[in-house]
C-alpha cells in the first residue's frame, strides 16, 4: 500500500500594490486567477511594487503573524521574489521565511518632544545645513566616540544592509547574523574611522552636539524627524515581521551573490 503526500492546505491570500500601473493591474490579473482575500482575514499577503513597498507592506503587517511574499514590479527589487503568474500557491508553500526584528528609534528634538518608530532599514541621521554634523556615540552608555564629524551616521540591520547602508561602503549583512552596522556617511574627524559592527543586543544613542549650530535630521526607514538633539536606537525585543523568499533564491544566495558582484 503506498502512501500518498499529505495535501497542503489552501493558504488565503491578499494581494496589494503599489501605486503603479503595472503593479495595480498585476494585482488585479492574480486576483482574478486566484481569488484574494482582504489583508485581515489573508495567512499570506502578496505585495506588488519595489522594495520601498515591500517595506510599506512589512510595517503595516508587523506582528501580525501574517507573512509576506513580495513579487518585483518596481525597479531594483532586491528584496522580491521574480514576477511570474503561474503556480503562485505552489511557490508560496514552498517559500522560506525569515524573521525579520526592526530597528526602534526614540528620538528627542530640540522642543523636547520625544518621537518613537519603527524601521526595517535603518535608522540614519544626517546634517540639515551646510555645517558638518558633530555626534557623539555611546554604546550600552559607555561612551565610544566622543566626537565624529561627519554629513551623517546609521544604524542598519541586515535586511537594510543593501540599502543606504551599502551606498555609504557599509557591510553587508546575512539576514541571520546577530549583528547591526554602526556605518558613518562621508566621516571628516576622525576621517580615518569607518564604523562598527555591533551585537544586535546592545543600545545605541547618538547625541548631538553644538545641536543649535548644526542642526541634525533623523529618520527610521521614511519617519523623519528634524532637529534632535538625541537619538536612541535598538533591535524591539517583542515586534517581529515575516518575509517569504523562493527556495531557490534565498535572502542568503542573494547576499553572496551581492557581495561577489565587482
Amino acid at each position: 500500500m503506498t502512501n500518498a503526500c499529505p495535501a497542503i492546505a489552501p493558504q488565503a491570500i491578499a494581494f496589494v500594490s503599489a501605486d503603479t500601473d503595472d503593479a495595480r493591474e498585476a494585482a488585479e490579473r492574480l486576483s482574478d486567477r486566484y481569488g484574494s482575500t482582504s489583508s485581515a482575514e489573508a495567512d499570506v499577503i502578496v505585495a506588488l511594487g519595489g522594495d520601498g513597498f515591500l517595506l510599506q507592506t512589512l510595517r503595516d503587517t508587523m506582528s501580525t503573524g501574517k507573512k509576506v511574499y513580495g513579487m518585483n514590479r518596481g525597479t531594483v527589487g532586491f528584496l522580491m521574489n521574480e514576477y511570474r503568474e503561474d503556480d503562485l500557491p505552489a511557490r508560496i508553500a514552498a517559500a522560506t521565511p525569515e524573521t525579520i526584528r526592526p530597528l526602534e528609534m526614540r528620538a528627542v528634538t530640540a522642543d523636547g518632544d520625544v518621537v518613537l518608530a519603527l524601521a526595517i532599514n535603518e535608522v540614519a541621521l544626517w546634517r540639515q545645513s551646510y555645517q558638518t554634523a558633530k555626534i557623539r556615540i555611546f554604546i550600552d552608555d559607555h561612551m565610544r566616540l566622543e566626537e565624529l564629524s561627519c554629513d551623517g551616521v546609521m544604524v542598519a540591520t541586515p535586511a537594510g544592509s543593501t540599502a543606504y547602508n551599502l551606498s555609504a561602503h557599509g557591510p553587508i549583512l546575512p539576514l541571520d547574523a546577530p549583528l547591526l552596522a554602526l556605518t558613518p556617511v562621508s566621516p571628516f574627524r576622525p576621517r580615518r574611522w569607518r564604523g562598527a559592527l555591533l551585537s544586535n543586543k546592545v543600545t545605541v544613542r547618538f547625541d548631538m552636539l553644538e545641536a543649535d549650530k548644526r542642526p541634525v535630521n533623523a529618520s527610521a526607514d521614511h519617519t523623519e524627524v528634524k532637529s534632535v538633539t538625541a537619538v536612541t536606537v535598538r533591535e524591539s525585543p517583542t515586534t517581529t515581521a515575516t518575509l517569504l523568499f523562493d527556495s531557490g533564491h534565498s535572502w542568503s544566495d542573494r547576499i553572496l551573490s551581492e557581495q561577489f558582484r565587482y
